[in-house]
């Protein structure tokens, strides 16, 4: 049998290639994976968020991000692009370019069927080592669901199940409100 042979790039060699590239691709110790280009319900998803969150944090110091900005899991050789990231305080960038995120106080992954146990699973476990995290959301592109898990210490995680449009889910880590109707609006 025939072995196919490992091709691993450094984090350098990484960033200067998706820098350039036209399509994104996340980075896990050293293998580059394509990402699939999203549904029109994804999207709508990500864009309700956005402007969700986004309209409670006017006139406070967080700013909200879309999934063009790369999250570098600290002293790993891993990249995530997030469907939208939140940050509190100054913005903490990997390097000159501003492209990097090092210090995501929330995280949010839009996950279909095929991508929610990877997002779930190997995602949140690489996302835990980032200290500045203090939540991170699943939300369900499939159904009306979206998963919080609180950070409460150090290695304690809260979870939290919200599910209906009726709902809504509290993010004590940037004092907003997520209401389900608004994150599934035209998307249902």
């Amino acid at each position: 049998m025939a072995s196919v042979p490992n091709y691993y790039l450094s984090p350098e060699e990484y960033l200067a290639l998706e820098r350039k590239a036209e399509f994104k691709s996340e980075y896990i110790d050293g293998v580059v994976y394509a990402m699939a280009g999203a549904s029109k319900r994804h999207n709508l998803i990500v864009a309700n968020i956005i402007i969700t969150i986004g309209a409670q944090l006017k006139g406070r110091p967080c700013r909200v991000y879309p999934s063009d900005l790369k999250v570098r899991v600290p002293n790993s050789k891993r990249f995530f692009y997030p469907d939208v990231s939140v940050v509190c305080g100054d913005d903490e960038f990997a390097d000159e370019q501003q492209d990097v995120i090092l210090n995501p106080t929330l995280i949010v992954k839009v996950s279909s069927e095929s991508t929610a146990a990877f997002d779930r699973g190997k995602k949140f476990l690489s996302y835990q080592q980032i200290d500045s995290l203090q939540e991170y959301l699943l939300v369900s592109q499939d159904e009306v669901l979206v998963e919080g898990y609180a950070k409460q210490g150090s290695d304690r995680w809260l979870y939290t199940k919200v599910i209906g449009l009726e709902r809504t889910l509290t993010l004590p880590s940037i004092e907003c409100e997520l209401p389900l109707k608004d994150v599934y609006d035209k998307a249902t």
